[in-house]
């Protein structure tokens, strides 16, 4: 039987070929999708991101263990849709309008589907309308912007105002390098990540997960 702590430990390490492998195998093996989800890919990706959130690794691990999990991810999706395993909930992710950094973006969306939310990234340099339509189009229950340059800030309150007025029950999350806590509350956002591995408890604790 396919170990998935083994697997687990594989992804941490960063090993496509090896999370590949035994995700084949755990299927291979009968064992239940939503279990090598969790146990396995998850469970691999929580520990990156707690070690991330310490400082015990940094971008380059993360971003090898984000492809170790997508390696997986394509070989276990197929099963997971046939099993009708859900995903936590739908997150819209870009950056805003005027801003062009992704690695921030990507960071979390990364984050965020190792944590098991299925994230609809519409990219960089996004308009308000186009957040507001993503939300309605994936019923997304939270939509995270990011921000890298504080002259783009200024777009996330333009992000919010749009979601009001369009009346979504969507909650809005924000984040990036100049973005703070006291900004969030001033344009009545609903959540601030400071890290990419944080993104996933505020999304979850929003949500009351």
């Amino acid at each position: 039987m396919a170990d998935l702590q083994a697997l687990a430990e594989a992804l941490i390490k960063g090993d496509r070929n090896k999370v590949v492998e035994m995700t084949k195998q755990a299927l291979a093996d009968k064992m239940a999708p939503a279990a090598i989800l969790n146990d396995g890919l998850i469970a691999g990706m929580s520990v990156v991101g707690k070690r991330f959130k310490a400082n015990e690794v940094y971008v380059p691990e993360v971003l090898i263990a984000a492809r170790a999990m997508k390696g997986g991810m394509e070989i276990l999706q197929p099963a997971l849709v046939a099993a009708g395993v859900q995903p936590v909930a739908t997150i819209v992710l870009g950056t805003v309008k005027g801003d062009l950094h992704d690695i921030g973006k990507n960071l979390v969306g990364m984050m965020l589907t190792g944590g098991g939310f299925k994230v609809v990234d519409i990219g960089t340099d996004v308009p308000a309308e186009k957040f507001v339509e993503a939300c309605k189009t994936n019923n997304a229950a939270i939509c995270a912007m990011s921000a890298l340059l504080t002259t783009t800030m200024p777009q996330m309150a333009e992000v919010v105002k749009a979601m009001k007025a369009a009346g979504l029950k969507t909650k809005a999350i924000i984040g990036g390098a100049p973005v703070t806590q006291s900004f969030c509350d001033e344009i009545g956002a609903d959540g601030y990540s400071p890290d990419a591995a944080s993104a996933v408890d505020t999304s979850k604790a929003l949500l009351g997960l």
